[in-house]
């Protein structure tokens, strides 16, 4: 079935709008546009190599509160959202959860750790709404690689852009006060705030859901 596809380059590399009709088999129908208007972001695919790389990812619905990845597992996959939210948490030995990561839509979530090491990882990957998802396993990716050099400078610029994120996160926990990564929080992603539990929220800015509670109040009363 052929998909009528619009491939946006964005501003940062002066590329116009360019229409392709392709075929996946693989997609059964659901919408691709938002994987590859974010690819082209990065990198330009010619109609060829987005069609081969689209042709080995899978499309998966969720209902909320379903597992995609369990701790003590070897992750295989990565997922890109097309709809909905997802968490990524490790639980210590006292049975807290931690929050690493929230994904929305136009955004990838894994274990990283265990996707690249091959060993069992320490982290749930959850959804927190009914989600839609683009799957790539690791398999197909290196697969990819060989065939398609932009689709490995893509995904070295992903990398990229995540170790600096999360040295930037590592260093404001040591540095700010729970209210200044809160704040931090809103600023950086305000379409989360209605659609997160607080005490999710208050366990990825680090602190217990009794603190930020307290911790809101005060900042309201300012």
């Amino acid at each position: 079935m052929g998909i009528r596809l619009i491939l946006y380059g964005g501003t940062c590399n002066g590329m116009n709008p360019i229409e392709i009709m392709c075929t996946f088999a693989t997609t059964n129908g659901h919408d691709l546009q938002p994987l590859l208007s974010h690819i082209a972001q990065h990198v330009r695919l010619s109609p060829e190599e987005a069609a081969l790389f689209m042709a080995h990812t899978e499309t998966r619905r969720y209902k909320a509160k379903s597992v995609l990845q369990h701790a003590g597992t070897v992750c295989t996959e990565t997922y890109f959202i097309t709809s909905g939210l997802v968490r990524s948490f490790y639980v210590n030995d006292n049975i807290v959860e931690h929050i690493l990561h929230f994904a929305c839509e136009g955004w990838w979530i894994s274990d990283m750790y265990s996707l690249f090491s091959g060993k069992p990882g320490d982290l749930f990957i959850e959804t927190l709404e009914d989600t839609e998802v683009i799957v790539l396993s690791k398999a197909q990716q290196e697969l990819l690689y060989q065939n398609l050099p932009p689709l490995e400078r893509y995904f070295r610029i992903l990398a990229e852009n995540s170790l600096v994120s999360h040295q930037e996160r590592l260093r404001d926990n040591m540095s700010r006060s729970a209210e200044e990564r809160f704040e931090k929080f809103c600023k950086r992603y305000p379409a989360l705030i209605q659609r997160v539990p607080q005490k999710q929220i208050a366990s990825y800015i680090g602190v217990t859901p009794e603190f930020f509670s307290k911790m809101k109040g005060k900042m309201l009363r300012k």
